[in-house]
């Protein structure tokens, strides 16, 4: 098994931080990374011209390796909104047809969907919470529902953030192809740890950022685009999305054909090198691991975690339901008041998310935090 890399990070042995759903800290490589490339921004004149064209590179193919795609049709974007309203510009979704999403998804694939249904005449259709906790199969009958109108897309996170529930994203996509539909996965808690692979799954458009479980910056996120789709418009119209409009040529705009690839849908001043080369470190780290030996590794964590709540009066889901990195506990009458806030005065960290208590260690935690999870937890179960 995977041991801790507890090492690799500036983490105080007195911090247990399981709340990497929310966001991760970062590696100490990446640290560095981060101070170098400062410095590197006050010294412009130092920057080699190719410099810049070989950090957007090096960040594409490290998130195209997360999810065995060519980098050629991964583009680099700010946020999982940013990628959204890309794949909103590109399709067409078709009259009097569903858009299905998921109840209480995060706002991105969602909010998106329900500002364009009026004025293009489609609906939005949410799939409710299961009381079950099998999102699989609550997703899969509203796609084959009889007699309901055709499904022209499903836009859904890979697992649902608030507490950790699977969706098997292959059962989804093969009844979505079966019917013609489009596919749209926000991989945003799942890349890095869940495998995925595009050429298998053959989704439309996955995205996913690197400030959660790729250990990387803010603003830094990627969106693979089928090749399908590769011939629409960009959210942008950047000189970087087009053949050859380049400052170094002696006529500017030489060629203004967009590029062949996903390419074309890169963000403005995705030249940012700061943010990319520490975003680059982190995917490389999680790629190196892979995501058998990290999801193992949590799986282990969690299932701990689980087992030693048993007799706190506290629900889970069951671990055929659940992913193997994010673990949320239910109470039958809420959330005690201040639990969560005592636990982070013993230096225990935890996020509340729609009244559960959600717990997500990452590679840097070890059995010494999921114990002390438990036990801060039980002293203050026990003190209410």
């Amino acid at each position: 098994m995977l041991a801790s890399q507890r090492d690799l990070f500036e983490i105080p042995r007195d911090i247990c931080y399981l709340n990497s759903a929310s966001c991760s800290p970062l590696p100490l490589r990446t640290l560095e990374a981060g101070r170098a490339a400062v410095g590197r921004k006050g010294a412009p004149w130092m920057l080699e011209a190719s410099f810049a064209d070989q950090q957007q590179e090096r960040a594409r193919a490290a998130a195209a390796r997360l999810i065995h795609a060519d980098p050629a049709d991964v583009a680099l974007i700010p946020s999982i909104s940013y990628g959204i309203a890309t794949a909103a510009k590109i399709l067409k979704i078709e009259r009097g047809t569903r858009v299905i999403v998921l109840e209480d998804d995060h706002s991105s694939p969602v909010l998106e969907w329900h500002a364009r249904a009026q004025a293009q005449d489609f609906v939005v259709e949410t799939v409710r919470r299961p009381d079950d906790g099998d999102w699989t199969s609550a997703v899969l009958a509203v796609i084959e529902r009889s007699g309901a109108a055709p499904v022209s897309l499903a836009s859904i996170s890979s697992l649902h953030w608030s507490d950790g529930a699977l969706i098997d994203v292959e059962k989804v996509g093969a009844a979505l192809r079966q019917r013609g539909a489009i596919f749209l996965v926000d991989a945003t808690q799942s890349a890095g740890v869940l495998a995925m692979d595009v050429r298998r799954l053959d989704p439309d458009f996955v995205i996913f950022p690197t400030y959660k479980w790729l250990l990387g910056p803010y603003g830094r996120a990627f969106l693979y685009v089928a090749r399908r789709h590769q011939d629409g418009v960009p959210l942008e119209q950047t000189a970087g999305g087009r053949r050859d409009v380049r400052a170094e040529n002696a006529a500017y705009f030489s060629d203004l054909r967009y590029l062949p690839d996903a390419r074309r849908f890169d963000m403005g001043e995705r030249d940012y090198f700061i943010s990319l080369e520490m975003a680059s470190i982190g995917m490389d780290m999680m790629a190196e691991w892979g995501t058998d030996a990290v999801a193992e590794r949590l799986r282990m964590l969690t299932n701990r975690i689980a087992e030693g709540v048993r007799g706190f009066g506290v629900s889970v889901l069951e671990p055929h339901l659940r992913t193997p990195h994010i673990l949320s506990l239910g109470f039958k009458d809420g959330i005690p008041k201040g639990l969560v806030d005592g636990l982070a005065s013993e230096g225990i960290y935890v996020a509340t998310r729609l009244g559960q208590v959600r717990v997500s260690p990452h590679v840097y935690n070890d059995e010494d935090d999921a114990d002390r999870f438990i036990a801060g937890l039980g002293n203050r179960l026990r003190g209410s």
